[in-house]
């Protein structure tokens, strides 16, 4: 039985504000917050339900006026710790409800760990080399914006393509570095000025005025088409990313794979194996 979740779970409450919640991500450098009654899980919310609310909410109210009640998700996704095979089949239940951790609960219901696309991540890195290529299950469509763009114009983009980031390419379409929802929270004053009843809650307070040329280092990590995906995976945990532009042999921008990505893989890989192995018993 996998024991590699992630430990301690970070969990707020019902009542808990939106403040309190990116406020926990923030310091415990994670992307999604479990909402507990007694234990006992009721919901999940990420940085990006965070922001399409924020998006859609019309309302006067402060982040730090807002239940994070009104944000999460309900359909709290689990797995009993007791199951075979633990990382398949959250590989399979990532892939099937487009999410990314799955909590993992005793025969009570009671949350005791959480399983998330970085530790299937890891695991397809060290278990399964050799399998399949970057080419195979990277995206091809790739959002992009200019170092020039501001900072509020490439949030905007985020927000309307559904992503957490975007690639920055120069004049000729080359990438030239990566940014992210991630980036913007790292540089945010809200959380060092006390600004609590700020909704750009990403941006900088000159955040219409910086661009993101400001926010850009000077490497951009990037993986050839025709990687091994388990070197992809690699190069995400060690550089703690969720995605990394893919160029070909003339270092084009040709796609982009991400965590979510090596949780698809993985979902398929396991299985496979699996009908490999019988195929050798019997044959």
């Amino acid at each position: 039985m996998e024991k590699r979740y992630s430990s301690p779970v970070i969990t707020i409450q019902p009542e808990s504000s939106i403040f309190d919640a990116l406020l926990q991500m923030q310091i415990n450098f994670v992307k999604h917050i479990v909402i507990t009654i007694k234990n006992i899980p009721v919901g999940i919310v990420t940085e990006r339900d965070i922001n399409r609310f924020l998006g859609e909410d019309k309302t006067a109210h402060a982040i730090d006026e807002i239940p994070i009640k009104h944000v999460m998700q309900k359909n709290v996704i689990t797995i009993t710790d007791n199951m075979e095979d633990n990382f398949d089949q959250c590989a399979a239940r990532m892939e099937t409800f487009k999410i990314g951790s799955v909590v993992l609960v005793n025969d009570n219901g009671e949350m005791i760990g959480i399983v998330s696309r970085t530790n299937l991540t890891k695991s397809y890195a060290s278990v399964f080399g050799g399998k399949y290529l970057v080419k195979n299950f990277m995206s091809k469509k790739v959002v992009t914006c200019r170092r020039s763009d501001s900072l509020k114009f490439a949030l905007s983009l985020m927000n309307k393509n559904q992503i957490s980031r975007l690639v920055v390419t120069d004049e000729n379409g080359y990438p030239v570095g990566l940014i992210s929802t991630n980036t913007l929270l790292r540089h945010s004053d809200y959380f060092t000025k006390g600004n609590t009843r700020s909704r750009d809650y990403l941006l900088p307070i000159n955040g219409e005025k910086l661009t993101v040329n400001d926010l850009l280092t000077d490497e951009l990590l990037t993986i050839n088409e025709e990687d091994d995906l388990a070197i992809a995976a690699s190069k995400m945990i060690k550089n703690q990313v969720s995605g990394i532009p893919v160029v070909d042999s003339n270092h084009n921008l040709v796609g982009i794979v991400s965590k979510t990505d090596v949780v698809r893989a993985f979902s398929i890989v396991g299985p496979h194996e699996e009908l490999r192995s019988k195929y050798k018993e019997l044959y």
